[in-house]
């Protein structure tokens, strides 16, 4: 008789296999990024100064620029010196171009209207300059009403939400792993004892509870510190 060997068996090979695959361990859920807490207080603190950050530098952006048109203003004299120039340089060109036409003297006429239309092109250049230093004195001073106030803005805002960001994704990440209850119940023994007064402590009181295991204080405390991080139970 021939014997009946574990291959010739499919059913039972492929629970084998089953079992094998069932037991291999699941990769770990990323857990998705919050911008804001999840209890409303701390939400809404977080979207005050959210928006508080995003007014100010709008309120900076704005005043740079009206400091930038204030002094762009004056480089109205340079405008109206580089138009009196360059009038004045064309007049004066149009000027000799006549006179080389008279007779004889055509080329000595000419001269000194090319030489005064030259000094016309010298004003006009002089107005063109004067332009110049006001555009890049305003822009100087905009783009420093802009950078200092706005990065004053980020140092004090943006590290305090980078700070919370990763924080709230660390508490997660550990209720979510195993053991991680305890620990974030052992934080909150550990943190500031304010909120603790607020719960009821069993005999022994609440760090024997948690030394015990006890699934009620371990739970209550575990809330407290996800409430700290602004995260729900």
């Amino acid at each position: 008789m021939r014997d009946v060997r574990s291959s010739d068996r499919p059913g039972l090979a492929t629970g084998k296999r089953a079992g094998r695959h069932s037991s291999m361990p699941r990769p770990e859920q990323e857990q998705p990024l919050l911008l804001y807490a999840q209890t409303p207080a701390r939400r809404n603190r977080q979207i005050l100064a959210d928006v508080i950050a995003l007014l100010l530098i709008a309120a900076a952006v704005k005043f740079a620029l009206t400091v930038h048109g204030a002094i762009m203003m004056l480089a109205e004299p340079g405008r109206k010196v580089e138009s009196s120039g360059d009038s004045l340089a064309a007049a004066l060109d149009d000027a000799g171009e006549t006179a080389s036409r008279v007779p004889l003297v055509g080329d000595l006429l000419r001269a000194p209207l090319r030489s005064a239309a030259d000094a016309g092109s010298g004003i006009a250049d002089a107005g063109q300059s004067l332009q110049d230093v006001v555009g890049q004195v305003a822009f100087l001073a905009a783009l420093g009403l802009i950078v200092v106030p706005v990065a004053l803005v980020l140092l004090l805002w943006l590290p305090l939400r980078l700070r919370w960001i990763r924080r709230s994704a660390t508490v997660r990440r550990l209720r979510d792993a195993p053991g991680g209850v305890d620990l974030l119940a052992l934080r909150a023994l550990t943190g500031p004892p304010g909120e603790l007064a607020a719960l009821p402590a069993p005999p022994g009181g609440l760090a024997d509870g948690w030394r015990r295991g006890d699934r009620q204080v371990i739970a209550a405390l575990s809330e407290i510190t996800l409430r700290r991080a602004g995260l729900r139970p």
